[in-house]
């Protein structure tokens, strides 16, 4: 995930993950339009064990004549001594001694930065360089949020200390004009031992009096800069590209995780050869993977900063770190428009979460990714709380999710299939190379996937950008008779009525039809109206009509329609946890006790009771933490529901008929509550209290499947029961 000055959005898990946002108080500012090509010649010294910087940042400014003032934002943790005008002779192209100027500090009631007002002398000319001098401490040490998803990123503005140093733009920790993109010479001073990597381009690094001092160069514009250090163990090699391109790939890991060097650059090589045949040459000069020393998954321009647990973890997945790569030139080359719709992560997240399955040619994991996209946004995502994709500017919750990632990637599958697979990688090309270090939006990708596809796509995006909800499709009637074909042969004309309920989109929707002999997929396209309906002549008598059965299309779907699963139970409003386990030191009490110190974000308070009596709650999902002491009355209470699929016996459990033995194996599955629509059972199973302890704490990770089978605490299987797809039985004319 990209980060950006004004918002700190990270990303630990890909594809459907949480993130956290800070937002810094005086985002309702607007760009001083007439202060223009910022440079930063910033030189900073850090003490990690006083949490303290020390600074000089020398500020190249272009400035409109009738400017009288510059504004810039600081951390309020930081003391402006001094701030100089150094003027400059054109003839000799010499500065005359620097002038100290007068300024003012403002901080907003309970903001997190200052406004520093600096005033200008009438006669200032277009070039205007201010040497700002100050010092103070930034030191947010990171929060472990409270949320059960144990992928939550820690909350920091920003830290200075011995555990390692972290400094974004969103720190505030260098003056900055709001809207502005800036290039920048930053030379950084730390503790002998420690290692720093930042934005750009190392131009070199010394050692002296017990200190290191590195430089490094950002030439082209970007929004902020970032510095991170610690005591890493650095591992790097040279890619070339397939066009010539040379890129210095890095990782800078701690002690503990520097054996993994390898793995993780030949991973980023992949991810650079299949991107670059996209996406065009490579924006930076290097690409680092830098271990943080808090929970994290940030792309930066050049390098990304992953936390300790995730690198532990081979955090090489491309919904991990080939989702970071992207961001090189997603959000990191080519800027989202500040205020405009956030479009970067929804481009993104086709590019890398999803795309890459259909580069590898993994077919099965492509249909995984579009179905988990179309479950989080039906899952997530009431009708009533629903907004458009282009109003989305970031992540706080599942809900923003659901919309800015998953159903913005899915607008971008809609669109390759409506023009085409070589426009659209032809117009993908083309918008990121035209719009290299320049903001862009929705109407710029608009405006160059038009003009590109030779169409006019005015109508798509104002349907599935800029209105929100998504179309509610369902087979109605479906019939067919006999007719003769060419030479007297037998044939079929098969209708099929589609009808949209509530506000009719326009979209082409495949259906499988099923024949005595073989399937066949075809498309009908709908009208703008709430029923279509297509004639088909088959050459075998068709049997059943399957809507949309490879998911291509994005729609609203019912609850029952959803595959029963551990976040049915999680979005359902109306909740409850059973205790079947008699032991109170049972891993399982520790979930019961977290779900209650943190309750899922937006819900209710969920009930928690014992199972007695063979009964459940009437009403809602419900989740029973089965002990191996009650399992047989959990094999009667979920009879009803699940029926044969599971079985629990004396040595392990039974569940689609295969047998899984032994003390470390464990099953979470998940059943549609039998006559509780849109409800769901989910039961957590171990053979012993010891094969679900590792597992525990990570419980509401493994919310997608409708069943996943554990074995000390790795999942070695996860399946999804899909009860309802939206099928039509072929009725046939009695006059055929």
């Amino acid at each position: 995930m990209s980060i950006k000055k004004r918002v700190l959005r990270s990303c630990l898990i890909g594809l459907l993950s949480t993130s956290i946002v800070h937002t810094w108080g005086v985002a309702a500012l607007s760009a001083q339009e007439n202060v223009t090509n910022i440079h930063h010649a910033l030189t900073v010294e850090l003490t990690p064990a006083a949490h303290e910087l020390v600074a000089n940042d020398q500020i190249e400014l272009q400035v409109e004549p009738q400017v009288t003032s510059v504004t810039f934002t600081l951390a309020h943790t930081l003391h402006v001594e001094s701030i100089a005008m150094r003027t400059h002779s054109v003839s000799a192209g010499q500065g005359s001694p620097d002038k100290f100027i007068p300024f003012t500090r403002v901080r907003p009631p309970e903001a997190t930065v200052q406004r520093i007002a600096v005033s200008l002398p009438k006669d200032h000319g277009r070039r205007v360089t201010l040497v700002m001098s100050y010092h103070g401490q930034i030191n947010d040490p990171p929060r472990e949020p409270r949320h059960l998803r144990f992928v939550t990123p820690s909350e920091t503005a920003g830290h200075i200390g011995l555990e390692g140093v972290y400094l974004s733009g969103e720190s505030q920790w260098y003056p900055d004009v709001i809207g502005s993109f800036s290039t920048y010479r930053v030379t950084a001073q730390i503790p002998q031992g420690w290692t720093v990597v930042a934005s750009g381009r190392k131009e070199g690094e010394t050692t002296s009096a017990g200190k290191t001092f590195s430089t490094w160069i950002v030439q082209d514009q970007s929004e902020a800069f970032t510095l991170v250090a610690n005591k890493f163990v650095t591992t790097s090699r040279e890619w070339k590209s397939p066009t010539g391109q040379r890129v210095e790939l890095q990782t800078h890991f701690l002690p503990d995780n520097a054996s993994l060097a390898d793995e993780y650059l030949d991973a980023t090589a992949r991810y650079l050869d299949a991107y670059v045949r996209i996406l065009g040459n490579y924006p930076f000069d290097k690409f680092a993977v830098v271990e943080n020393f808090f929970a994290s998954g940030l792309g930066l321009p050049s390098f990304t900063l992953l936390g300790s647990g995730s690198i532990k973890r081979h955090y090489i997945q491309p919904y991990a770190l080939g989702h970071e790569i992207v961001h090189s030139w997603i959000g990191n080359s080519v800027f989202n428009r500040d205020d405009h719709g956030n479009w970067v992560e929804g481009m993104t997240t086709y590019l890398a979460n999803y795309y890459w399955h259909e580069m590898v040619q993994d077919v099965p994991q492509a249909f995984e990714q579009r179905r988990m996209m179309l479950n989080g946004y039906n899952l997530y995502v009431r009708p009533e709380t629903d907004y458009a994709v282009s109003q989305f500017l970031r992540k706080h919750d599942e809900k923003d999710n659901a919309i800015g990632y998953q159903k913005s990637a899915f607008v971008f599958h809609l669109l390759r299939q409506e023009i085409g697979d070589e426009p659209f990688w032809r117009s993908l090309k083309t918008f990121v190379g035209s719009y290299r270090n320049r903001p862009a939006d929705w109407r710029s990708i608009e405006e160059v996937f038009s003009r590109e596809s030779g169409q006019d796509l005015r109508w798509f995006f104002e349907q599935w950008v800029e209105q929100p909800g998504a179309p509610r499709l369902s087979l109605r009637d479906v019939h067919a008779r006999r007719v003769k074909g060419e030479g007297g042969r037998e044939t079929w004309r098969l209708t099929v009525q589609i009808e949209q309920a509530e506000k009719p989109f326009r979209m082409a929707i495949p259906i499988r039809i099923s024949m005595k002999e073989s399937t066949d997929i075809k498309s009908i396209v709908l009208s703008l109206s709430q029923t279509s309906v297509a004639e088909f002549v088959v050459q075998d008598q068709p049997l059943r009509v399957e809507l949309d059965p490879n998911l291509m299309t994005f729609r609203r779907l019912t609850r029952r329609q959803l595959p029963p699963m551990l976040n049915g139970y999680v979005t359902d409003p109306h909740k409850t946890v059973v205790r079947a386990f008699s032991d109170p030191a049972s891993p399982l009490q520790q979930i019961v006790s977290r779900i209650a110190d943190h309750e899922l974000t937006g819900s209710p308070r969920t009930t928690v009771v014992s199972l007695k009596e063979n009964s459940l709650p009437h009403d809602g999902s419900i989740l029973v933490l089965a002990g191996v002491d009650q399992r047989q009355a959990v094999q009667s209470v979920v009879q009803e529901s699940c029926g044969d699929r599971i079985a629990f016996g004396d040595r392990g459990f039974q569940i689609d008929g295969q047998a899984y033995d032994g003390p470390k194996m464990a099953v979470l599955f998940s059943c549609h509550r039998a006559n509780v629509p849109g409800s769901v059972i989910t039961v957590l199973y171990g053979v012993t209290s010891g094969a679900v302890e590792k597992m525990s704490r990570f419980l509401f990770y493994y919310g997608w499947h409708s069943y996943l089978i554990f074995q000390d605490g790795a999942v070695t299987k996860r399946e999804v029961w899909q009860d309802s797809p939206d099928v039509r039985e072929v009725r046939i004319d009695a006059t055929s």
